[in-house]
């Protein structure tokens, strides 16, 4: 008697499908080139639209194109890539030194450089994590441009009055020119397959962000290539650098990156004292150390908003203060040079003559034990592994040979939650690789009762996942992480890649001490089980100020109480 198969659940499928994609996404780097609408690349398509990532929105729908999913990927993709049918991904090549204008996107710190009217360069420093990402961010970008394109034909094949309308509004929009909006949203609404006020709203959506291109000049270029390699056979292609094919994996840029800091640590004599290490932003741990002594009268007068205060746009001048104020008094900046686009920065904590009161100031007799503290701007994906792997080696140069004297790491992240709101505190207690069998318990010197607060922030512990990128996640997969044995609480991109290179300094190197403390503490950036809470619908703003702010002091706070490890 015959057994019948079971039936694959959504979570099932949906893991399948990334793992399909990852394989494809690896073949086609090793292999050096592809066309997004080939065999290769509509395997890719395929196995995404299957997929159905929550970032992505109604990806999978044939006419309705997913609009904030269009505003996610343009914020981290270069300005202008729309229009070019060739894309290469190549790694720091020297192209900073020419006379190309390096593009920036908002959302990713990577330099772009359009070569011509119809190819883009993309430089890819930040290891695997960031060619995956980009790779996702392209196909979903050929997926809804696939459906501009059908939106804009008839039965026939025949491009549709709204098409040439649109073309025409396009041409005013660059030439400058003034043109009838409500007319222009609706030739739109036809062609993006939305309403009327949905076409609205992704205007403005669109026009908040000065280094996007508008939804006008985007979704007609979108369509206008499509339609260059439906009806003339000018294929797209994407293609990778024999360079980058050959650097990756090989910690080239992070090398560079740790030596600089170390080199740094030797030109002001700090290299022999207690050095802490702090994975987070390049404001928080500055202003709390120097804010209310550089503004003065201004942080006596507004003491409880002097952090949301500085986090406003308009308050940049506030800012330079302070930033000129902590260079006066023992703060030590490092612009990234490696291609990491890793900025550092070092405080030497005994060159602070006041103390701020926010914090739990006590210092060693001895000034020559006071703590140092290493501040190491977001890592991205794997990049975590090899920075923090190549910072914490022994250092080896011809003047020096001798091991790191770190006395903590401190991690400080964003993540997704699965269970509160953005805002909310997260405290792992172990990291698990999705797709993998690693799994990265730990000690963590930070549990729920440190972090009570004020500001109704909740906070939960337990495990936490590290996934191959956030924009490869649906709630199928999400709800499996939560409501199984796993029991998780968030996922993030870099867990398990720091602790992978802690581990193996601390108890296979032995570089560092196995009695190094960690610390790791996340707040949400977004809850994508919720529906209009995803990446997608926004950045945090200043709903971000109290976690971040919280987590660093209690940070700052262990540091100033940790006993010295020998």
């Amino acid at each position: 008697m015959s057994q019948s198969i079971p039936k694959r659940n959504r979570a099932q499928i949906s893991r399948a499908a990334i793992e399909r994609l990852y394989i494809a996404m690896r073949h086609l780097f090793i292999r050096g080139s592809y066309k997004p609408m080939g065999v290769s690349g509509e395997a890719m398509i395929e196995a995404l639209t299957e997929l159905r990532p929550e970032i992505y929105g109604s990806i999978a729908e044939p006419e309705r194109v997913e609009l904030d999913g269009l505003l996610y990927v343009f914020q981290r993709l270069p300005r202008g890539i729309e229009e070019c049918r060739f894309v290469k991904l190549i790694s720091r090549e020297g192209y900073e030194n020419t006379g190309f204008e390096p593009i920036i996107a908002p959302k990713r710190r990577r330099n772009s450089y359009r070569i011509d009217e119809e190819e883009m360069y993309i430089e890819m420093t930040r290891g695997r994590s960031d060619i995956y990402d980009i790779l996702t961010h392209l196909t979903f970008m050929y997926i809804e441009a696939e459906k501009i394109r059908r939106n804009s034909e008839s039965h026939r094949g025949r491009k549709r009055r709204e098409w040439t309308m649109l073309e025409e509004v396009v041409k005013r929009e660059d030439a400058g020119q003034e043109f009838n909006k409500e007319v222009a949203y609706t030739y739109l609404s036809t062609l993006l397959g939305r309403t009327y006020e949905e076409t609205i709203a992704a205007c403005e959506r669109f026009s908040e962000d000065p280094n996007v291109n508008s939804i006008f000049h985007i979704a007609y270029w979108l369509g206008h290539i499509s339609s260059q390699e439906a009806q003339e056979k000018k294929d797209r292609e994407i293609t990778f650098s024999s360079t980058l094919r050959d650097r990756v994996g090989h910690h080239v840029h992070g090398e560079k990156w740790a030596a600089a800091i170390k080199h740094t640590l030797h030109e002001y004599d700090l290299h022999d004292r207690p050095l802490h290490v702090i994975s987070a932003n390049l404001h928080s741990t500055m202003n709390l150390l120097y804010a209310e002594a550089a503004l003065g009268k201004v942080s006596a007068k507004r003491k409880e908003d002097l952090f949301p205060m500085l986090s406003k746009a308009e308050n940049g001048d506030l800012r330079d203060k302070v930033k000129q104020y902590a260079r006066r008094h023992g703060m030590i900046e490092l612009d990234d040079t490696s291609g990491t686009n890793i900025s550092v920065q070092l405080f030497d904590l005994a060159k602070i003559k006041q103390p701020p009161s926010h914090l739990d100031w006590q210092l060693p007799d001895n000034p020559d034990e006071a703590p140092v503290v290493f501040v190491m701007d977001y890592a991205f994906g794997e990049q975590a592994y090899e920075t923090m792997d190549e910072l914490l080696r022994r250092h080896e140069s011809e003047e020096h040979d001798h091991d790191m004297r770190i006395q903590s790491v401190n991690i400080m992240g964003k993540a997704g939650i699965l269970e509160g709101g953005k805002g909310d505190i997260m405290v792992p207690t172990a990291h698990v690789f999705e797709g993998t069998a690693d799994n990265y318990p730990f000690d963590n010197d930070l549990t729920v009762d440190d972090f009570k607060n004020d500001f109704g922030l909740k906070v939960f512990e337990g495990l936490m996942i590290t996934v191959l990128g956030t924009s490869l996640q649906n709630k199928n997969i999400l709800r499996y992480f939560k409501q199984s044995s796993w029991q998780a609480i968030g996922l993030e991109m870099e867990g398990a890649h720091y602790q992978k290179a802690i581990q193996a300094a601390s108890r296979i190197r032995h570089s560092v001490s196995e009695d190094m403390v960690l610390r790791y503490a996340y707040y949400a950036s977004d809850n994508p089980l919720e529906t209009g809470s995803t990446l997608a619908s926004g950045s945090l703003g200043l709903e971000g100020v109290a976690p971040t702010y919280l987590i660093t002091r209690i940070f700052l706070n262990r540091i100033l109480a940790q006993p010295l490890i020998p």
